[in-house]
């Protein structure tokens, strides 16, 4: 809510895309512009080197027949991403451009939709990457939409928000919350 409108603060790392800080519904939120329309990321936070999680809540729009892709990431670019992809009315879990899960989910335009990642080590080199998403106004699942175990990740990095605005429509993130074990 401190960030002036405009150019993110040194806290956003933009790695991709045109973002802003822009105001929606009475609040400031990050937000991807779609000009140009890319895979437009930017980073958040400190660097984990354990356990990571990022919470955040996304409003995108779709225009004619034309759909956003939104989501999360842990771990750095190379790291796992939750994207809502949804023309195909599905949440993916991705690494490496690799989509490794997917899980049916149906999106509603110009609504507010919640999202969570995390990436937990269970045991010595065991990790659990779970993912959740829902509507905004409703409760948070109990159980993970999609669940990945990786016993190869080394757990580094930080976390980010992706948007694809495919639908010429800004992206929006507000609430995010970022839990980074530290070095």
């Amino acid at each position: 809510s401190a960030w002036e409108e405009g150019v993110p603060p040194r806290e956003v790392f933009v790695v991709d895309g045109t973002v802003k800080i822009a105001a929606k519904e009475g609040n400031k939120a990050i937000m991807i512009d779609p000009s140009p329309i890319v895979d437009a990321n930017a980073q958040l936070g400190e660097s984990a080197s354990g356990d990571e999680s990022i919470t955040a809540r996304a409003f995108a729009s779709k225009k004619g027949r034309s759909y956003p892709r939104f989501g999360l990431s842990v771990h750095g670019n190379s790291g796992y991403r939750l994207i809502v992809n949804c023309a195909k009315k599905q949440i993916e879990l991705i690494k490496n451009d690799e989509t490794l899960k997917t899980a049916p989910f149906a999106w509603t335009t110009d609504t507010w939709t919640q999202l969570k990642l995390e990436a937990k080590e269970r045991e010595a080199g065991k990790w659990l990457i779970t993912c959740k998403v829902w509507a905004a106004d409703a409760p948070e699942p109990a159980e993970a939409q999609i669940s990945h175990a990786d016993d190869k990740m080394k757990g580094l990095g930080k976390a980010a928000i992706w948007g694809t605005p495919f639908s010429e429509m800004p992206i929006y993130f507000d609430d995010i919350k970022i839990e980074a074990e530290g070095k």
